[in-house]
């Protein structure tokens, strides 16, 4: 099985329940932490390992946070990053709370976009900051100019599998031919 089927297999298979809540907001989110929990049981059964880099790429006007998470097989490995900012004026935090805080973030989306966990789970999706909640809409991808067709031209050169695509989005008929020619 290659490094791309064996990421296929736990990005379909893939579930993290969201186990905490959140008082203030009134929603429940999955943290890094439980992404990681849920993923466990895949890495001895396909052989792989997840790990989690982060580097400070800016300082000015504000720290920015590299997180990248990756997915290797010893020999090959598949990359997923994400970019945080830090707040320094974040009230009532310190600054290691402040870059705590951050990194936790990074860290959750860089693991989100290795395993598609599909933003519509997350809590900042579903938090409606005491304003009336928008209608539901499914995940589509019609337009090739969206940034989720440039990831999964990309997933399915690199060996990935349309139906784990499917899984994830409705398709626009023009959107699954493109991609089947691929």
């Amino acid at each position: 099985m290659t490094i791309n089927e064996k990421l296929a297999t736990i990005q379909t298979k893939f579930k993290s329940k969201k186990s905490r809540f959140n008082s203030f907001g009134k929603y429940y989110f999955r943290s890094a932490e439980d992404i990681l929990e849920a993923t466990k049981p895949y890495l001895l059964e396909l052989g792989v390992s997840v790990t989690i880099n982060e580097e400070l790429i800016a300082s000015d006007p504000m720290p920015i946070l590299q997180t990248t998470a990756t997915v290797s097989n010893g020999e090959d490995a598949i990359n997923a990053t994400a970019l945080v900012g830090v707040d320094l004026n974040q009230k009532g935090m310190q600054v290691p709370q402040q870059f705590g805080s951050a990194s936790s973030y990074g860290k959750k989306y860089a693991l989100g976009n290795l395993f598609l966990i599909d933003d519509t789970q997350d809590s900042d999706a579903v938090n409606t900051h005491g304003k009336a909640p928008k209608a539901k809409t499914k995940n589509t991808l019609t337009s090739t100019t969206d940034p989720a067709y440039s990831k999964a031209k990309e997933y399915i050169k690199s060996g990935g599998k349309l139906e784990a695509i499917k899984a994830k989005y409705a398709l626009s008929k023009e959107i699954e031919a493109e991609l089947k020619t691929l």
